[in-house]
Parts: structure tokens; sequence; C-alpha cells
């Protein structure tokens, strides 16, 4: 069922899976609001992916709020922390990455929930996986539904009129490869991404992160070609 003239904030890194979620949340007829965070994550370059992720959607806004979680530290995005590099994807979920962010999603979520209160917004969508997600544990269904139930007993309008405020995650149970064919399917422009997590200076993906190991395999699943350039790519 198409929903007319509803808002809906959109957390959006830049990667696959955030602009895939975007395009479905405007395809499900709501008006987006996108927001993105420069956290000190050390692939920075994922934020102009999000601009022009952004732009290219005509969204109602793109918000970029800045949290320093070098402070906190605790991941190799945001600490002096070897990336892994050239493993396996049995390897990959073994155990929980040192490239999970203390906290990540329940801050991002929390930012977005805030926004949504003040635009009168019922809808959050998050782009997490359960299936080719490195092993994040705010990444899982379980958590996802527990940050609903918490949201609705945490805001005004749930208190006030008993409104209900949705987090939608409709990639939480698909492949890599399934959310590629259905970014296609909506027109996702996936040159316009990026999801290194160590990127060259020049911007080029390493090619050897889990984050791109996994892109590399879910656009070979797909059948497609990665438009993005990578490191020693000619």
């Amino acid at each position: 069922m198409m929903k007319n003239n509803l808002k809906a904030v959109v957390l959006l890194s830049g990667g696959i899976d955030s602009a895939t979620t975007l395009a479905i949340a405007k395809d499900g007829g709501f008006d987006v609001y996108a927001l993105s965070f420069r956290y000190g994550q050390r692939h920075i370059v994922e934020l102009e992916a999000a601009k022009r992720v952004a732009r290219c959607n005509k969204v109602a806004e793109h918000l970029i709020i800045d949290i320093d979680l070098r402070r906190i530290g605790g991941s190799a995005l945001t600490a002096d922390i070897a990336v892994p590099k050239s493993r396996s994807v049995e390897q990959m979920g073994k155990n929980i990455p040192v490239t999970y962010v203390p906290a990540r999603n329940t801050i991002f979520l929390s930012y977005a929930l805030a926004w949504a209160e003040v635009i009168e917004a019922d809808d959050i969508f998050i782009g997490v996986n359960a299936l080719d997600y490195s092993g994040y544990p705010d990444c899982r269904p379980e958590y996802i539904a527990a940050y609903e139930q918490m949201a609705n007993l945490a805001t005004k309008a749930g208190v006030e009129s008993g409104k209900k405020l949705k987090i939608n995650a409709p990639l939480i149970q698909m492949s890599k490869s399934h959310i590629i064919r259905k970014g296609i399917e909506l027109g996702v422009d996936y040159s316009l991404t990026h999801s290194c997590y160590d990127p060259l200076p020049s911007g080029e993906a390493c090619g050897e992160c889990d984050s791109c190991l996994l892109r590399l395999k879910g656009f070979r699943d797909a059948g497609v070609k990665d438009p993005v350039r990578y490191k020693n790519e000619s």
C-alpha cells in the first residue's frame, strides 16, 4: 500500500545498504529526511557519498551531525587500530570484528528519534542487515525490535497520544546480492556510493577490508559489475 505525504527519517551513511533503504522509503511514498554523521570515522569519504545520494534523490532535507566518537575509540574506524584485510566470509562471521563501533546504531537511532519527534515523522528507516553484516550485534532483528519498543516509551507523542513510531529495517533479512538487485530495480545509482573502511587518500576503495569484500561478493553474486573504483584497478 502506498503512503502519501508521510515523513520518514532515513539514516544515510552513503553505502549500498543505506542508499537502497532510502530508495525503498521513497518508493513507499515517504518524504525523506536523510540523516548522516561525521563521527570521527577514518572513512570520512563516505559522507561525500551520502551527500551525492541525498542530492540524487532530492530528499526533503539532509542533516549531517558531528559526534566525536574518537574520544571513546574502541574501533578500527575511530581509533588507531588496523582494519582487518583479506578475510574470508567464514572468518568475518566468527567474532564481532574490530570495525564494530561501540553503540553506534543506538547513538544514530537516538538522533533519528529526536529528529522524527521534531518533524512529526512516524517512521525511521535504517539499513541494517542480519545476513551479510560482519557480525555486528546492533544489526539483528531483536535489537531493532527492542529499540522500537524503547522509542515508543520515550517519546512525547507515544506517552500523550499513544502514537506509535516504527523502526523500519527493510534489508534485515536480505543477502547483499538481493539488496543490490532490489536497488537496481528501484533505480539506485551505486556509482554514487562508498563502502570501504580504509580508502586510499584518493578515495579509491582498498578492495581488501571486510566491507569491500562483502560488497564485491554481493555484486558478483548479483551478476552485476560494481561501478566504483578499487585500488590497482586499471
